[in-house]
């Protein structure tokens, strides 16, 4: 019985005639048609305009009310600008002002007039490598074009209006950046490395904890890659909570002034392996193009050894076998021996060697740096090259992943920590000897 006249209250709702939309409703879906931006911004206009008449009654009472609670009275209405898709738009807003005079703020109006939002989307915008004359374009469509929002005069999409907002974001992330706590990460390798910014260099550092996640820990400026430069780098560093006590795993590009700031700020507790792929390059290029498949065997073959020993003599025979065809060659190949076979003489297993024999990992992170600063033409300054490669090395932080052979990073642990006690063994016999 119940589901018989169910059946029937639906058959005459389906031979009842449509609702006929009011007037005003095809017209708002017609905007819909031509423009979804449009559409948001007119809905969230409205919506403003009533949380605004809030907040105007909140202060002042209901309209035409001598109540006593007020704490101000309306003041007519002012034409203001708010971001909206990178851009701004004016809208109209209430004005209240107190009862000693002074103009109120209204809550709703505080919270949309942040020019945060309109900062990150310059930011981003830039990273992408979206140019500031094309920034326009990016986020406003020609008034011809589907109807969408047109670009105006005043709208802040203009080129020194975006940059200007990517100065004034890039500036405060970078010293933010630079004065972050490092004490809390259980750092076990810190690559270092140096990318050339028109007339300056930048020193950069990225540290790889027990977990295997990255971090970029710090940026230096210099005129190059100096004992000074990397030594204010490495001082910074220490500043922000990074204890030179604890053993760690420095890989370098092979530059002297870099062992030597890391040896004098870290002593026995760093451990330095030079990158094996920068010292194969650099021998490569400077020999006659008939000895480069023999050479990069020979040194495949050293780098794969799992004796530290035997890598060093297979090193020291071709460096002998090239005295004669390129003497210089074989002079760069034994020099920083020691340093360019560390992560064999630690005892690591191959996965992990393979890891943390080079600099691909900040090498990596300094190639997205180069494609966010393709667009730049002219350095004004050393402050304009820094933030820009704090800012490119922050979004070459979004793409880190986990180290691959991270499951094996406790061996480097007790790896390090066993060449600590060494070194310190060592550096207590010289000094007795040189006592003696």
């Amino acid at each position: 019985m119940t589901k018989t006249t169910q059946n029937s209250r639906f058959s005459k709702l389906l031979r009842s005639p449509l609702p006929v939309l009011p007037p005003a409703l095809p017209e708002v879906f017609e905007d819909l048609r031509v423009s979804v931006d449009r559409f948001c911004l007119l809905a969230g206009v409205e919506a403003l305009g009533e949380m605004l008449a809030e907040d105007a009654e909140v202060l002042c009472g209901p309209r035409h009310a001598r109540t006593r609670s007020r704490r101000g009275h309306r003041w007519g209405q002012t034409r203001s600008e708010i971001a909206y898709h990178g851009g701004k738009v004016k809208v109209v807003r209430p004005r209240v002002r107190g009862l000693a005079g002074k103009e109120m703020a209204l809550p709703s109006w505080e919270l949309l007039s942040d020019p945060g939002l309109l900062q990150a989307w310059a930011m981003n915008l830039m990273l992408l490598s979206v140019s500031t004359r094309k920034y326009g374009r990016a986020v406003r469509l020609p008034g011809a074009a589907g109807g969408d929002l047109p670009a105006q005069s005043g709208d802040a999409t203009s080129k020194s209006a975006v940059s200007r907002r990517f100065v004034a974001l890039t500036r405060k992330k970078l010293k933010a950046w630079l004065a972050s706590d490092l004490s809390d990460l259980d750092l076990l390798v810190i690559q270092i490395d140096g990318l050339h910014v028109g007339d300056h260099v930048m020193l950069a550092a990225i540290g790889i904890d027990g977990g295997g996640e990255k971090h970029v820990l710090g940026l230096a400026e210099g005129a190059s890659e100096n004992a000074a430069t990397v030594q204010a780098l490495l001082d910074n560093l220490t500043a922000r909570g990074l204890d030179p006590a604890v053993p760690r795993l420095f890989i370098l590009d092979g530059a002297k002034a870099l062992s030597k700031a890391v040896r004098r700020t870290f002593g026995a507790a760093a451990a330095i392996q030079r990158c094996q792929v920068h010292k194969g390059r650099n021998i490569i290029e400077r020999l006659d193009e008939s000895l480069h498949a023999g050479v990069k065997k020979a040194l495949r073959q050293a780098w794969d050894q799992d004796d530290a020993e035997k890598a060093e003599r297979l090193l020291k025979n071709l460096a002998r076998r090239l005295e004669l065809e390129a003497p210089g060659v074989s002079a760069s190949i034994l020099e920083g021996l020691d340093e360019i076979l560390t992560v064999i003489r630690l005892g690591l297993p191959p996965e992990l060697r393979r890891s943390l024999a080079c600099t691909n990992a900040i090498e990596n992170a300094l190639g997205t740096v180069r494609t966010v600063q393709r667009n730049v033409k002219r350095w004004r300054n050393a402050e304009m090259a820094l933030r820009w490669t704090a800012a490119g090395l922050l979004e070459a932080k979004k793409t880190f992943r986990r180290l691959n052979a991270y499951r094996q990073l406790p061996i480097l642990k007790a790896a390090l920590q066993e060449h600590m006690k060494k070194a310190k063994a060592k550096s207590a016999i010289e000094t007795i000897k040189e006592a003696a």
